[in-house]
């Protein structure tokens, strides 16, 4: 059985349990499983699980400018061709990206530093989530010499610059690629060569037994509504302010709690003075698990109106809760949500839909809330359980050419020079 490590750009977070329940999924199928990020989140983290992670999880960076130029001299001097191959991967990448060539030289320091860390260790698969930046050390890694590293790709920042991020090339060089839905199977089909794409796996993330154990309690008979998410331009908090402010006279007396926190928390409590919604709207900033299920179950619906997305993992917890969700019809969203069956889905950017589909969630009967949150409930437990994901994933770990993946050579030295 593999020793198996992670690298993260930054872990854990609040937006990030999906990697820890996948994490404790594998140690508690008796895996071994090493964290590495890049950098710290920089502040205070609500969740003590989270709190475990942080001193469970070692940072590349935390090894300064020194440091990291050590490891990177010892690379070169130790295995001068495998790091000229890397300097030259770092190089073309950085060409791409709008980080330029000293920021990829950068990672591959962290990269000569993550390799070096990794064989001391035994470890033999890495894995990482994100095509972004950690993407980019796991493959310099690979190339001078790490381990096979596979890739859990989420969306939509992978799909906004698959050009800039690299993001075939990383694929290239992967053992195999985790796709988090199947539409971000479909996105990653078209950055890959078509000869990868039995590299590219469906696994989707996971609830545990926070949310899954036990049966949904009933929808109260509120008019609560909650959206939960980082503040930010791609959640679409400002659409569902001016949602709001005209669901006012449609139904007075509705309360919207705005579970989350992010750039953009001034510009939306703005829009809460502007919309004269004081009052009515409160932001909570981050809550743990048991802050956020408490929320989820003292309303009628979850709302989320987003621009851009992977698969929330919100709409997961709300779903397994038995509260319908009210969401937009892009991306992986209606891999879960079903219009009439487990919620509403509107069209992204469209605000009398969602002002439509608003109204229906606090004036339906809750009975029927609780049979569409049930309908949820079980398609959830069915598609999203922790551990039988983890179990999928650490099969593809073990024996990933079973599965059409590759551990070759040609995902090592010097391998795919050309532009992806």
């Amino acid at each position: 059985m593999k020793t198996i490590a992670y690298v993260l750009p930054t872990y854990p977070m609040p937006s990030q349990t999906f990697i820890r329940r996948e994490i404790a999924a594998l140690e508690g199928g008796g895996r071994s499983v090493l964290r590495f990020a890049m950098r710290r989140f920089g502040r205070e983290l609500a969740e003590a699980a989270d709190r475990d992670e942080e001193a469970r999880t070692e940072y590349l960076l935390d090894a300064g400018v020194a440091g990291l130029a050590r490891d990177l001299l010892a690379e070169m001097a130790s295995r001068p061709r495998l790091a000229i191959a890397a300097v030259f991967a770092a190089v073309r990448m950085g060409r791409r990206s709008e980080k330029g060539i000293l920021r990829h030289l950068i990672y591959l320091a962290e990269a000569a530093r993550l390799r070096r860390r990794l064989a001391g260790a035994g470890v033999g698969h890495l894995h990482v989530h994100f095509g972004t930046n950690a993407a980019a050390v796991a493959m310099l890694c690979r190339i001078l010499g790490g381990p096979p590293y596979s890739l859990t790709v989420h969306g939509p920042e992978e799909f906004d610059a698959p050009g800039p991020l690299s993001l075939g090339e990383k694929a290239r060089h992967s053992a195999f690629v985790v796709a988090i839905s199947h539409f971000t199977r479909s996105q990653l089909c078209r950055w890959c060569p078509s000869d990868d794409w039995s590299k590219i796996h469906v696994v989707r993330c996971g609830l545990d037994g926070v949310f899954l154990v036990g049966a949904p309690s009933p929808v109260p008979d509120s008019r609560k509504l909650v959206s939960i998410g980082r503040l930010a331009e791609q959640k679409g908090q400002l659409l569902l302010l001016e949602a709001a402010a005209r669901l006012v006279d449609r139904v007075p007396d509705f309360e919207l709690t705005i579970v989350g926190d992010g750039p953009m928390r001034a510009e939306i409590e703005a829009a809460i003075s502007r919309h004269g919604l004081k009052g009515r709207v409160r932001i909570t900033g981050f809550l743990d698990n048991r802050g956020v299920r408490r929320e989820l179950e003292s309303s009628r619906a979850l709302v989320l109106p987003s621009f851009a997305e992977g698969l929330p993992v919100v709409i997961m917890e709300s779903l397994a809760l038995g509260r319908p969700v009210i969401s937009t019809a892009i991306a992986g969203i209606p891999e879960l949500v079903e219009a009439g069956q487990t919620g509403w889905l509107v069209p992204a950017g469209a605000v009398e839909p969602l002002v439509d589909a608003m109204a229906e969630a606090l004036e339906a009967d809750p009975a029927e809330l609780d049979r569409m949150g049930r309908a949820g409930a079980a398609r959830v437990a069915s598609q999203h359980d922790a551990e039988s994901e983890a179990a999928k994933l650490a099969e593809l770990i073990e024996n990933p050419e079973a599965f059409g993946a590759s551990t070759s050579k040609r995902t090592a030295v010097g391998a795919g020079m050309g532009a992806s």
